[in-house]
């Protein structure tokens, strides 16, 4: 398939699916999916589960065990599925995808000429948009199936954090955008919230505690500074929510209940990010985070009620503005500005998911040093 991008694997990735149930072998840097080969092997199955996980290269050319003909390599070219990462995470020490043809492309270039992310495979933020080959995909990985409930299959897939981690940072697009199912059932609508939502609920919330606290002020100006405050923490607020709640990934416990809190609250965003129905937070989770916080702005302002309020509106509003934000980045047309924020917060999801995790703004990424480099680093 032309212009296809093809994933890079580790070495131990590959050394787990050494099973009948999932067989991998490498020949030099190419990584090949021999599962429904076993079977069909001339000399027994027996003989590909030896060199399960393992590199096949020796044993393919030794003509004292067995000298294998074209049609085994022809047979490998069909099963070709990625390519092995170096020690330093790319293939060859460069990032290499597929062309398509089963090589690999050294100089690490998609199909418009743009550098290839060796982790994801992607290159550009349209890249986010192309529609999963959901079967394709499913026996690649052997992650999720994005044609079931993916919440039992997190709960009882028994995955490891590591696996998990890399699988889930490997952004999907399913068909067209659309909601793939979370549990399948009732729940279901629950689990989806459209981005007008956050602004109808919420700003007659600020609306009404603005109102309910000015009469602790003098002036306007009084409010309106309080209102500043909270605003400026609010995205202070983001940014460690971000790095330290959503992408809890290193402290993420070693286990299904770890895995499937992390998948439900930000995982499954970041696995798929074009889901216009779950990218905006649920109301039900943000008055859960928000209950704390009401009493954080009133512990800060301790000797004034209204001064509390009145910062605690701003942080309101300045989060309003980051469900906002953070839905147009992902699926609007911006203006000049806006577009270099767009480009920013993609390259957070194809590019390097441990990095920028500010939303609305960059800055505190720069005070903090999660920023992104210039120049897009070696991987």
């Amino acid at each position: 398939m032309p212009g296809r991008t093809l994933p890079t694997f580790t070495l131990a990735e590959v050394e787990a699916h050494n099973s009948a149930k999932s067989c991998y072998v490498t020949l030099g840097k190419n990584v090949y999916d021999v599962t429904d080969f076993i079977d069909a092997h001339p000399g027994g199955g027996e003989l590909v589960l030896e060199y399960a996980g393992k590199d096949i290269k020796d044993i393919l050319e030794d003509e004292a065990s067995h000298e294998h003909s074209q049609a085994a390599y022809e047979v490998l070219e069909d099963s070709h599925i990625g390519f092995l990462a170096s020690a330093n995470g790319s293939a060859n020490g460069k990032a290499e995808v597929g062309n398509g043809n089963g090589t690999a492309n050294g100089e690490s270039n998609g199909a418009n000429g743009t550098p290839v992310h060796p982790r994801t495979g992607m290159s550009c933020e349209e890249d986010l948009s192309k529609d999963t080959d959901i079967s394709s995909d499913y026996k690649t990985h052997k992650f999720l199936d994005l044609s079931r409930p993916l919440f039992p299959q997190v709960w009882f897939g028994g995955f490891s954090k590591d696996f998990y981690l890399d699988q889930v940072h490997r952004p999907r697009h399913y068909k067209g955008g659309e909601s793939a199912p979370l549990f399948g059932n009732f729940l279901e609508p629950l689990t989806k919230t459209a981005w007008w939502v956050v602004p109808t609920l919420w700003l007659p919330c600020v609306s009404y505690g603005l109102y309910i606290a000015s009469p602790g002020f003098t002036s306007p100006l009084g409010e309106a500074g309080c209102f500043a405050f909270g605003l400026f923490a609010w995205t202070l607020i983001e940014y460690v929510l971000h790095r330290f709640l959503f992408h809890l990934d290193n402290y993420l416990p070693d286990n299904r209940v770890g895995i499937t809190l992390h998948f439900t609250l930000h995982g499954i965003h970041h696995y798929l990010p074009m889901d216009k129905y779950r990218l905006v937070m649920p109301p039900t989770l943000f008055v859960a985070l928000a209950l704390p916080f009401w009493k954080v702005a009133h512990g800060i302002f301790f000797w004034d009620w209204y001064m509390g309020t009145a910062a605690y509106c701003g942080g309101v509003f300045g989060y309003i503005c980051y469900d906002m934000t953070h839905y147009f980045l992902h699926h609007q047309n911006l203006p000049l500005w806006w577009k270099q924020l767009k480009k920013y917060h993609l390259e957070h999801h194809f590019l390097d998911y441990e990095n920028g995790f500010g939303v609305t703004s960059p800055l505190w990424d720069m005070v903090f040093g999660t920023g992104f480099e210039t120049k897009p680093k070696k991987i």
